[in-house]
């Protein structure tokens, strides 16, 4: 059996105020390395608010959220932070690049952050991620320059500039056009073949459908875990199984 990457126990997210209400109720959820797993549900449903707390950029009511083995429910923040920027590589529907840095300045903020290459150690690893993109003539451009496909391959060159093995991508092509879609969803694809954990919400069934898995949140718990296909490097599993 492949290694368990991502892993959540019990997890429960609960905002309190004058209405209450349950983002997140009771999910168990086991994510394997180099698998590529979609999460759909109706708007509203809590799948951004389970890609948070996977990447914690949140934290749980309850329940524990365990990354590559570890538990987080008692890190400290440094230690919560330092998890987030090892292990975890964020995209979202928005890029978030800086608009006065490059492509290339964006991608190693990073690697700075974490602070274990050198200068030209590092400034090689984002050139590199961006050429293995098709990038290569956007290296030096900035974010205006560029369009809505290419910040988010940025995007993504940015979330894997630490080498993290889990990638979490909250709806990244909500906002781009159908050619730029296929690009930005192929290369998550394949990242999840070269052998990270790639988890994205998504709201384009079509998308969905050409994931390894799929799982249907409504209402905070997951209603269905679909299997579509098989890959090497994950293990054997059952064609479809409904949760409760």
């Amino acid at each position: 059996m492949s290694e368990t990457v991502l892993q959540t126990i019990g997890l429960v997210r609960h905002i309190k105020g004058v209405i209450s209400h349950t983002l997140i109720d009771g999910i168990d959820l086991s994510v394997r390395k180099g698998e590529f797993l979609a999460v759909t549900g109706p708007s509203g449903s809590g799948k951004s608010s389970l890609l948070y707390l996977a990447g914690l950029l949140d934290m749980p009511t309850s329940g524990e959220v365990i990354i590559c083995g570890q538990k987080t429910s008692t890190l400290s923040p440094l230690e919560l932070s330092d998890v987030r920027l090892t292990k975890c590589g964020f995209v979202f529907q928005f890029h978030f690049l800086l608009p006065e840095f490059t492509a290339l300045e964006n991608v190693l903020l990073p690697m700075r952050t974490l602070g274990n290459r050198s200068a030209a150690e590092m400034r090689s690893r984002a050139k590199e991620l961006l050429i293995s993109l098709g990038l290569d003539q956007q290296v030096e451009k900035r974010p205006h320059q560029l369009s809505g496909g290419q910040r988010q391959r940025v995007a993504l060159a940015r979330a894997l500039a630490n080498d993290p093995p889990l990638i979490l991508a909250d709806e990244p092509t909500g906002n781009l056009d159908t050619v730029s879609t296929e690009q930005v969803f192929n290369v998550l694809r394949d990242i999840a073949h070269s052998g990270r954990t790639v988890v994205v919400v998504t709201h384009d069934n079509n998308l969905a459908e050409r994931a390894d898995r799929r799982i249907h949140i409504v209402d905070g718990k997951i209603k269905s875990d679909t299997y579509v296909g098989r890959k090497s490097g994950v293990a054997d599993v059952p064609a479809e199984s409904e949760a409760p």
